[in-house]
């Protein structure tokens, strides 16, 4: 495949798949969850006694809920009321939500605004939480 292949119009295209959105708003909602993970495993390993804990609440805690519930694999809306419920509270439904946004249509403000508050929102309210937690300081 040439290089003229992969990008038609001004427009990113992998496996077939056209990008509409923004790179940049597509780093930022990125940055956001990345954030938001990476203050879930510091407060996970800080509670965490072990490695074989911490991996274990990680893939509880993280990567199950994020691969069933987020709307990636099973359409949200299909899932009865108390898992949609719960899945307000994971930071992946924002994640994939925004990336849907970005891949089908150009940038709307409508979606990735309030998924990105959220994100920034739970990143955080565990990062606070971390602070807390943390008993070792090095000043």
């Amino acid at each position: 495949m040439s290089a003229m292949a992969l990008v038609r119009c001004g427009h990113g295209v992998w496996f077939g798949v056209p990008f509409r959105g923004s790179v940049l708003a597509l780093t930022a909602i990125s940055a956001a969850y990345l954030a938001v993970m990476l203050a879930l495993g510091l407060l996970i390993s800080t509670l965490t006694r072990n490695q074989f804990a911490a991996s274990q609440a990680a893939l509880i805690s993280a990567f199950l809920p994020a691969f069933d519930l987020s709307g990636f694999i099973f359409e949200i809306d299909s899932m009865p009321l108390p898992v949609r419920l719960l899945t307000y509270v994971l930071p992946a439904r924002y994640f994939v939500s925004s990336l849907q946004t970005l891949f089908w249509r150009v940038d709307v403000s409508a979606v990735l605004i309030p998924n990105g508050l959220v994100l920034v929102g739970m990143a955080t309210a565990l990062f606070v939480a971390l602070v807390r937690v943390t008993r070792v300081r090095l000043e």
